[in-house]
C-alpha cells in the first residue's frame, strides 16, 4: 500500500473532483434529456433509452466480483469491484460498475456506508448511503400497499374469503428493527378492523424488492407482482395481488424507481447502482435491467453479489443468470491475508502479527469458495485486498497456497491508489475472458425436485453431510412441488459469516447437517426461499449502533458515516 496521507472514506469522497452526470452519460453515449437528474451528480436513466438498448445485438463481458465468507477483518468485495472497473478503463477498456444501493439498516447498524472505501468509492457517497433517489422508499410504498390491501379488503366483507390465519405477506421498513419481527395489528376496535399477528421484514429482503431487480420492463414487473401470493383461503386457494387488483397501483408506485441510476467514481467511471436486496436472506444481487443495460454499453461489465460466494455467487449464477440468461465471462474471488489468518483462529486485536500457519489453516476457506466456483465452470481469480501490516512471508504463503490449487492470485491496492492498484488484476481479467470462453452451467436443473435442490447446495457448496427438516417443513416443500412450483430455484436464506448455519464455525466446516427451519414461496419472484438456522429476515442492532456516532458538524456535513 502506498504511504500517501489518507484521510476516512468520508474526507476523500468529500474531496472528489466530480464531474456533471451528463458528462458521465455522453461516455456511455446517452443523450442528456435521456438522463432525469437528482441534483448535478446522480441521474435516473430513462426507459425510453433503456429500451433502445434492446436492438442492439453486441453485448460486453460480465465478470462477477465475490468474495471468501466475511470476517469482522473486512475483505472489501465493493471496493475491489470499483478499483478493478476504474482499472479496466485505465488499461483502455470500457467498462460500467453495476452495484446494489446500500440499505439504511446496515448504514445505521453494525456495516456503515456501502459505496466502496478509500480512493476505489463510488461518489456522492453520502447520498448514495442516505435515500439515494429515493428507489428503497418506493419499494417499501409498494409492499406496505399490498398489505393495507390485505387488511382493508377483510375490514370490507372479504369477498375473496381471505383466511385470516393464512396471510403470508408481511409489512417492511428499511431499518433494522427487532421489535417488529412479530406484532399483533388492527387494535383499537371494530372501525380498525380485524387484530390478528403480522410481522414486519427489513425492505430489502422483502419479495417485492426481489422482484424489482429481476423483472426486465414494467410489463414485466407488473406481471411479477400481480402473481404475488398474498395469503389463501380456508380451502386453501391461493389469493394474489392481482386478485386483489393491486398490481397495477404497485407497478405506478414503482415506475420511475424502475429506472437505473447512474453515478460515477472517483476516477469519474460510470457506475449504475440500482436495487439491492439482501444476499442472506434475498438474492443479493443489483437488478437485471441494468446488468442487461450495462452489457449493451460497455465492453466489460463488473458487478458483485453479496457476501460470501457461498451465498451471493451461488445465487448470482442460480438465481439471477437463470432467470435473466446471463452468462458470466469470469469471476474474481476477493479476500484479505487478515480475514484468511482470522478464518484460521487468530483474534482480531492479533491480526497484524506475521502468522503464517494461521493464513494456512485459514486458507481452506478460500479454497473450498474456488471449488465451488469451478463447479459452475466459470474462469476464476483471487483478488487480496492488500494491507500495510501483510508481510511478506505472508504473501509467499498466500502466493504458494493458490499455485498450489492452480489459481492466480494478484495483490491490489486500489484502496489508497485506486484503479492503478488493481491494473495488474485487469489485465489479467482480459486477457483471461479473451482466452478462455465460459462454460458457464447451473448448479442444479429446473426439474430437480425442490427438497434435491437444497440438498445440492447444501452438500455441494457448503460442504455439509445432509439437511434436516421436521416434517411441516417438509410437507411445505411437498405441497409446493405437487402445486406446480417445483421447477423454481431456491433462495437459501443462511448466515454469512459460515459454510454452515453456525456463524462461529470458521475456516471450511464439514460433518455438519443444514436444519430448514421454513420455506417461503416467492411466486412473484419466481424462486423458493430455504430459511435456514436461526436466521431473521429483520435484523435488530447492535448493543452500540452506527447511527450513535452519525450527525451533522457545524457546518451542516455528515459526519461519522463510514
Amino acid at each position: 500500500m502506498s504511504q500517501k496521507k489518507m484521510g476516512t472514506d468520508i474526507q476523500i469522497a468529500r474531496e472528489a473532483s466530480m464531474r456533471p452526470i451528463q458528462e458521465i452519460g455522453k461516455i456511455l453515449n446517452i443523450p442528456d434529456e435521456d438522463l432525469f437528474q437528482y441534483g448535478p451528480h446522480k441521474a435516473k436513466i430513462s426507459g425510453r433509452y433503456i429500451n433502445s438498448l434492446q436492438s442492439k445485438q453486441d453485448e460486453g463481458k460480465l465478470i462477477l466480483v465475490t468474495a471468501i465468507t466475511p470476517t469482522p477483518a473486512g475483505e472489501g468485495k465493493t471496493t475491489t469491484t470499483i478499483g478493478l472497473g476504474d482499472a479496466l478503463n485505465r488499461i483502455g477498456k470500457k467498462a460500467i460498475m453495476c452495484l446494489r444501493e446500500p440499505s439504511l439498516g446496515p448504514c445505521f447498524g453494525v456495516k456503515g456506508g456501502a459505496a466502496g472505501g478509500g480512493y476505489s468509492q463510488v461518489v456522492p457517497m453520502e447520498d448514495i448511503n442516505l435515500h439515494f433517489t429515493g428507489d428503497f422508499h418506493a419499494i417499501g410504498a409498494a409492499n406496505n400497499l399490498l398489505a393495507a390491501a390485505i387488511d382493508n379488503h377483510i375490514y370490507w366483507g372479504n369477498e375473496l374469503q381471505i383466511d385470516e390465519r393464512r396471510i403470508e405477506w408481511n409489512r417492511v421498513v428499511d431499518m433494522n428493527d427487532r421489535a417488529l419481527r412479530n406484532v399483533v395489528c388492527s387494535l383499537g376496535g371494530l372501525s380498525n378492523g380485524y387484530p390478528r399477528e403480522d410481522s414486519y421484514d427489513i425492505t430489502v429482503a422483502s419479495e417485492v424488492m426481489a422482484i424489482f431487480c429481476l423483472a426486465e420492463t414494467l410489463d414485466d414487473l407488473q406481471k411479477k407482482l400481480g402473481n404475488i401470493i398474498v395469503a389463501y383461503t380456508r380451502g386453501k386457494k391461493p389469493i394474489t395481488a392481482r386478485d386483489l387488483k393491486m398490481d397495477g397501483a404497485m407497478t405506478v408506485l414503482l415506475k420511475d424507481a424502475f429506472m437505473p441510476n447512474l453515478v460515477q467514481t472517483l476516477e469519474n467511471n460510470p457506475v449504475m447502482i440500482h436495487g439491492g436486496p439482501f444476499a442472506n436472506i434475498a438474492h443479493g444481487c443489483n437488478s437485471v435491467i441494468a446488468t442487461k443495460s450495462a452489457l449493451k454499453m460497455a465492453d466489460y461489465v463488473v458487478t458483485e453479489a453479496g457476501f460470501g460466494a457461498d451465498l451471493g455467487a451461488e445465487k448470482f449464477f442460480n438465481i439471477k443468470c437463470r432467470k435473466a440468461k446471463l452468462k458470466p465471462a469470469a469471476t474474481v474471488v476477493v479476500g484479505t491475508i487478515r480475514a484468511l489468518k482470522m478464518q484460521g483462529g487468530v483474534k482480531k486485536a492479533d491480526l497484524a502479527l506475521e502468522n503464517t500457519a494461521a493464513l494456512k489453516d485459514g486458507f481452506v476457506n478460500l479454497a473450498r469458495h474456488i471449488e465451488n466456483i469451478r463447479k459452475f465452470k466459470v474462469p476464476v481469480v483471487v483478488a487480496i485486498n492488500k494491507f500495510v501490516s501483510d508481510t511478506d512471508e505472508e504473501v509467499q504463503t498466500l502466493t504458494k497456497c493458490c499455485n498450489d490449487i492452480n489459481v492466480d492470485v494478484f495483490l491490489c491496492t486500489h484502496w489508497s491508489d485506486g484503479g492503478a492498484g488493481t491494473q495488474e488484476l485487469a489485465e489479467h481479467v482480459v486477457k483471461m475472458v479473451d482466452k478462455h470462453d465460459s462454460d458457464f452451467k447451473y448448479l442444479y436443473q429446473d426439474d430437480l425436485e425442490l427438497i434435491e435442490k437444497v440438498r445440492t447446495i447444501a452438500q455441494d457448496i457448503y460442504g455439509a453431510d445432509d439437511i434436516s427438516l421436521d416434517k411441516k417443513v417438509t410437507k411445505k416443500l411437498s405441497d409446493l412441488q405437487g402445486s406446480g412450483f417445483g421447477h423454481l430455484p431456491v433462495c437459501m436464506a443462511k448466515t454469512q459469516y459460515s459454510f454452515s448455519t453456525d456463524p462461529k464455525a470458521l475456516g471450511a466446516p464439514s460433518k455438519f447437517i443444514v436444519p430448514i427451519k421454513n420455506v417461503r414461496l416467492s411466486a412473484g419472484a419466481e424462486f423458493v426461499v430455504i430459511i435456514t438456522g436461526d436466521v431473521m429476515t429483520m435484523p435488530g442492532l447492535p448493543r452500540v449502533p452506527a447511527a450513535n456516532h452519525i450527525g451533522l458538524d457545524s457546518n451542516g456535513n455528515v459526519e461519522g458515516l463510514f
